[in-house]
């Protein structure tokens, strides 16, 4: 393992973000202050409680889910797709590295950028919210289980990209939505029977769910069917990513 080369990768990548701090750090903070102004104290006012607890703090988990997928997919797609826009990506391919090294660098320094914004996110809810983590190394796995999977995700979409528009269709149009009806704000128990059986066709009510019960003990869906679709969605991106790299897929040509 040529570890000084994943410490390479991945330090460039995270000096990025820290060149780019208004966009990467405080325009998540700041949605989420603005979404607790409003889902908190606008709805919040009507809803008192979601089983056993108070509506803004029942919204937490959903609030740093949407920021850590967004996060991850955005962070990941943008790694990779500016090598391949500039050229540079040659470099990286020529040098005595191997692909599993390179992913390891641009991948680990998405997830770890998503982490951090989630644990920001986090200090930022307790201003409004008391928050209480019951099981916080469970929260630590799932969240770290979930920037992994989203952020090679996002690797697939920046390779597959071959503009920047399109680096921003599939967050905007596929996951944003996916993020909103995957039970950020609500509990499923909420929703009329036909809903609730459409909703559990959405991959996000799983991630959300395990993460929710995370910090309070109960979830809308069986635990272990939420770590089996993450452990299924890791997989499928892993093989994506494994079949890019050995077919050359749109990185050298």
């Amino acid at each position: 393992m040529n570890w000084r080369a994943v410490w390479a990768i991945y330090c460039h990548e995270m000096a990025r973000m820290w060149r780019t701090r208004g966009q990467s750090i405080a325009s998540p903070v700041i949605s989420t202050c603005l979404y607790f102004i409003v889902f908190g104290s606008a709805i919040g006012s009507k809803i008192n409680e979601v089983d056993g607890v108070p509506y803004g703090s029942f919204i937490v988990p959903g609030l740093i889910m949407m920021s850590v997928l967004t996060q991850s997919i955005s962070n990941a797609s943008f790694g990779i797709y500016f090598p391949r826009f500039s050229g540079t990506i040659f470099e990286v391919l020529s040098a005595p590295i191997s692909y599993f090294e390179i992913i390891l660098g641009y991948v680990g320094a998405a997830a770890s950028k998503s982490i951090i914004i989630a644990l920001i996110i986090l200090f930022t809810a307790n201003f409004f919210v008391d928050l209480n983590v019951l099981h916080p190394f469970m929260m630590l796995v799932f969240l770290t289980a979930t920037t992994m999977t989203f952020a090679l995700f996002g690797f697939i979409i920046g390779v597959w990209a071959d503009g920047f528009e399109k680096l921003q269709l599939i967050p905007l149009l596929v996951v944003t939505p996916l993020a909103f009806l995957g039970g950020s704000f609500y509990s499923l128990k909420m929703l009329p029977p036909f809903w609730q059986t459409v909703s559990y066709f959405n991959p996000v009510v799983y991630l959300i769910s395990a993460f929710r019960w995370s910090f309070y003990g109960h979830s809308d869906v069986n635990l272990t069917m939420s770590i089996g679709m993450i452990l299924v969605f890791l997989s499928v991106c892993i093989f994506a990513i494994g079949w890019i790299f050995k077919t050359g897929y749109r990185l050298k040509t």
